[in-house]
């Protein structure tokens, strides 16, 4: 067999530059030079007697093969990585990685603390957490740029029809008031109340808000009717607002669990109205399931898991060890 025109330190180059967006960054992220990237890229271009980078815009934008050269790539280092880990699992826990990803809600409130388990009980395991969007996270999953997600969101269909994709726990959604509101001195109120309310709440062009706009009309609430007086565009901005007194807000319980406990926030029940979104757990049911992520479904999920989901996932673990 002939020479391969490019080595693998070439297609690392070629994706961190399209991950990146400019030869700059990718130099830094690499921790090597720009011109040794400029350097590499020029070469790959020779060797393969075509341009990769269209380079009269500011942004590295890839030409039709550039396109082609970094699918393969993606797949390829994918390979190697999955290799490796499949070698370093030799130590039997002793070293390795473990790449999870996560939707911002739960990778935001939930991970850090499962990942903070775990490296309690496996400390020379090294972990990285992607929060990206669940549509992002799913195809990196299915790419094998992830081992496994917990995501709140949908998936796509081909997505779905991919992965394993098992029902981990459910979320509650919450309302919240001020503290010094009036309301607030109430344990319960009518679903009408909230008609009444002034509500701070996510953008409306947000993913995340449509999901939980879509939650709330599932349970019966009349979206539309709500007073929308201001809309931020993070979780953490619409606490703050609703501390500061500028309204209530309707938000995962997950979120909200350390201001609850610290009394900075009233939680007050709705009746009639309870809303519910499923955490589900992926994984791609053919690639190498290592042991870092065998230890991570077995030793940590269960923790934080309710009852009802933790036999669920008991039975997702057995199905994962048999397809390895």
């Amino acid at each position: 067999m002939a020479d391969l025109p490019f080595t693998l330190d070439q297609l690392r180059i070629l994706r961190a530059i399209v991950r990146e967006g400019s030869f700059k960054k990718a130099a830094d992220s690499l921790y090597v030079t720009q011109p040794a990237v400029s350097l590499q890229i020029q070469n790959l271009e020779k060797q393969l007697e075509v341009s990769l980078f269209d380079r009269g815009g500011r942004k590295a934008q890839l030409t039709e093969a550039g396109e082609i050269l970094i699918n393969y790539s993606e797949s390829i280092l994918s390979q190697c990585e999955e290799a490796c880990r499949a070698i370093e699992d030799l130590h039997n826990l002793k070293g390795g990685s473990l790449v999870i990803g996560a939707s911002q809600t739960t990778g935001t409130y939930l991970m850090p603390r499962m990942i903070g388990l775990f490296r309690q009980k496996y400390p020379d395991i090294s972990v990285q957490l992607q929060v990206h969007s669940t549509r992002r996270t799913g195809w990196s999953v299915a790419n094998g740029q992830i081992d496994l997600a917990i995501i709140g969101g949908e998936l796509p269909s081909e997505l779905n029809e991919l992965l394993d994709v098992i029902p981990y726990a459910t979320d509650e959604l919450a309302l919240v008031l001020p503290t010094k509101h009036p309301l607030a001195k109430l344990s319960e109120l009518k679903k009408e109340d909230l008609y009444r309310l002034n509500f701070v709440s996510l953008d409306a062009q947000s993913t995340t808000r449509k999901v939980l706009d879509k939650l709330l009309a599932n349970s019966g609430l009349d979206v539309q009717r709500l007073r929308i007086e201001m809309e931020l565009n993070s979780l953490e901005a619409i606490k703050n607002a609703v501390q500061s007194g500028l309204g209530a807000a309707l938000l995962p319980v997950v979120a909200i669990e350390r201001e609850i406990n610290a009394g900075s926030l009233h939680k007050p029940l709705v009746a009639d109205l309870e809303v519910r979104r499923e955490l589900k757990l992926i994984r791609h049911p053919a690639r190498y399931c290592s042991k870092a992520a065998e230890a991570f479904l077995n030793n940590i999920l269960p923790v934080f898991a309710s009852e009802d989901s933790y036999f669920i996932h008991q039975r997702s673990c057995q199905k994962i060890n048999e397809l390895n």
